[in-house]
Formats: structure tokens, sequence, C-alpha cells
């Protein structure tokens, strides 16, 4: 178990750019852009039940 854990450790930076790119490529794929187009504009939205 000791030498399974030595081989993670050694590796971390090589998990975490394989984790961030994978977050990449989800996010840049051509069949989430008009998700992501849509939650980027969740800041400019009125709300219509808002009191003012």
């Amino acid at each position: 178990m000791d030498s399974v854990i030595n081989v993670l450790r050694t590796f971390w930076g090589v998990w975490v750019m394989v984790f961030f790119c994978g977050i990449f490529l989800w996010a840049y794929w051509p069949k989430n852009k008009a998700m992501i187009e849509a939650h980027g504009l969740i800041p400019l939205r009125d709300d219509e039940n808002e009191e003012r």
C-alpha cells in the first residue's frame, strides 16, 4: 500500500493537469456552448418577481 501511495504522490502534478484538461475540454465542447452561454447571462437577467 505504501508503494502505491508513493507512486500517486510522485505523479500528483500529472493528475491535476489531467483533471484541469478534462474540465477545459468539457467547457469548450461545442455541444455545451448554448448551456455555457445561458449560464453566463444569469447575472444580466432581471428578476421578474423582484420587488424594488
